[in-house]
Parts: structure tokens; sequence; C-alpha cells
């Protein structure tokens, strides 16, 4: 297992040697490796057990880093980044040759995103070169939103987790492209559609399935727990002596027939923000449950975070 720590220093002395450190972020926790490295970014993706053709979202202290890496910002770009950076933010942009094509699985864009936890953020001023950091969990798997979520999965792979507590967004940041200068959400994620139109105006939004993902996070399978998962509306009538066997991840509300131990909550109160926070938590919980073998789940309010919350609700039952 990794040592858990707050040490700034040490994680900057691995992260220079081109050694991985997981980090927090207001998002989940991310596998972080120098970005100008590919010894490092290469070892990101074997980490991960993720494959070459899904790019990497590249983490930097400022909105004056950003500038550094790629070759041009457009004007609705600087408007969302001085908005909402440091944020749940990512921006997608061409980028400069500094940037290896390793990182952005051969494609001439970047992801690029400044992060507002305060430990990362302190890290990141200290270094002199970009992190890249996906999601610090096994491809296709839950994301972390506690650093012991990462040393119980990944804790074998790399050599320090930086604990920042727990994630307060819970969900990865939001996607936006500026092809053509035309913006496009490509990822649904911490930062609402709604916001970001209130700041630039009508914006397009991606197909969210791709086996050839143009950005991180777009894969049609994805944050998926191990146990079988399943829409409520499309589970078959439970019987009797298998109910004991069946988990729920619902929004507001218990179901009447399932155990209530067995299930969990995204938020009693109705709140959207909460049950963003504790999406990964439910799924990481029940999957969890000894007793359990099949989870159903259903989609929440389709408006605000609950884009985010409902798309990451259809990629961890895709396979079911």
């Amino acid at each position: 297992m990794a040592e858990i720590g707050q040490d700034i220093a040490r994680a900057k002395s691995i992260l220079t040697k081109g050694g991985l450190v997981a980090i927090p972020t207001e998002t989940v926790y991310g596998l972080a490796g120098n970005a100008l490295n590919d010894q490092a970014v290469t070892s990101i993706f074997e980490a991960k057990n993720r494959p070459s053709f899904d790019p990497l979202i590249v983490h930097v202290a400022s909105l004056e880093s950003a500038a550094e890496y790629v070759e041009f910002i457009p004007e609705n770009a600087i408007k969302l980044a001085n908005t909402f950076w440091p944020g749940p933010l990512t921006i997608l942009l061409k980028k400069k040759s500094i940037i290896s094509d390793l990182v952005t699985s051969g494609l001439d864009t970047v992801a690029i995103r400044v992060p507002a936890q305060e430990l990362t953020r302190s890290l990141l001023t200290v270094l002199d070169f970009p992190l890249a950091a996906p999601s610090a969990n096994p491809f296709g798997y839950i994301s972390p939103t506690k650093a012991e979520h990462v040393n119980a999965q990944l804790g074998d792979r790399l050599d320090y987790i930086l604990d920042g507590g727990d994630c307060e967004v819970g969900l990865e940041s939001t996607i936006v492209s500026f092809e053509h200068e035309v913006p496009k959400v490509m990822r649904l994620g911490g930062l609402s559609v709604e916001e970001i139109e209130q700041v630039i105006g009508p914006v397009q939004v991606a197909n969210h399935s791709s086996s050839t993902p143009a950005a991180p996070g777009m894969l049609k399978s994805h944050y998926a727990p191990r146990k079988s998962i399943v829409l409520k509306s499309k589970f078959d009538q439970i019987s009797e002596d298998k109910i004991s066997e069946i988990g729920a991840l619902l929004f507001d509300q218990f179901d009447e027939v399932i155990p209530k131990e067995n299930q969990f909550l995204l938020s009693e109160s109705g709140d959207l923000k909460e049950a963003a926070s504790r999406l990964f938590l439910g799924l990481r919980t029940l999957d969890q449950h000894d007793k359990i073998k099949t989870i159903v789940t259903d989609f929440v309010p389709n408006i605000g975070l609950g884009r985010a919350i409902n798309d990451r609700i259809k990629r961890a039952t895709a396979k079911s």
C-alpha cells in the first residue's frame, strides 16, 4: 500500500523524478505524473490499465500557465476560465508540441484545467511542469473520492497519496471544446451546462459515447462497479428468496421492496449537488456490500448537475 500524507515537498520530489502521486481535486482524486515526461505518462496508462487511445487531462496552476501549452485560447474560453477556474472545468484546445502525443492519444488538442483543491494548487505552484492526471482508479471502475479509495485499488502502483480529504464535487470536470471557436460540451461533469451558458450563451452538447474518444471520459462503458448494475426499469421482478441479494442506488426515496439496509440514497432532501458528491461513494458502498449481488439504480431529475449524474449512470449500466 502507498504512504498517505500531506507532504507537498515529498510529492514534488517523487513527481520530479518521474514517479506517480495521487492528488486530490474538488472533483475526484487523480493519478498524477509529469505531463512532459513520456515515461511518467506511460506509467499512468500502465498503472490504470488504461487504453492508450483515451487521452489524459493536464492540470496547471493558472490560466497563464495553460497558455504555455496551447496554441491559442479563444475569447469564450478565456471568459469561462476567468469565471470557473480554479474549478471543475476542463477546456480542450490546440496543443503546442511541448505536450507529447502520448498525453493526447495522438490528437492535436489537449484537455487542460486548473483544479480548485488547495493542496493540489499548492503543489502545482511549486512544480515547473504540468501534471497529467486521470482519475486514480483502475480503468473503467468507480472514480475515487477519498484517499483510502485510491489506496485500496491502486496503492501498490504509485509512490505517494496526497490526502486532501473528501472530494467536494464528486463528479469529474466538465469538458468544453472550442473547435473552430464553437463551444461544445464534450463531457458532462461537475459544472452544469446551465452555468456555462450563463457566461457564454448557448453551447452544443456532444454524444457522450465513443470508441474513439475526442476527449477524456467519453467511452460508453465507464465508472462501473464490479457487480452487475441495471436500471430499475429493465430489472425483472424480484423473487422473495433473492431480495436480500439486491442493492439499490436511488435519488431521494427508498424502495419499498428492497431491504433498507441494502439501499443508498444520494440525497434525502433531493439536492442534486449533494447527489453528485455522493454518487461514486454510493456505487462503491454497494459494490463492497458482502450480501449484494446485483445493484439496481434509476435516473435523477435531468436538470443541472442531474444531467452529469445521469450520464454516469448510463455508462455504469452500459454493459448490463
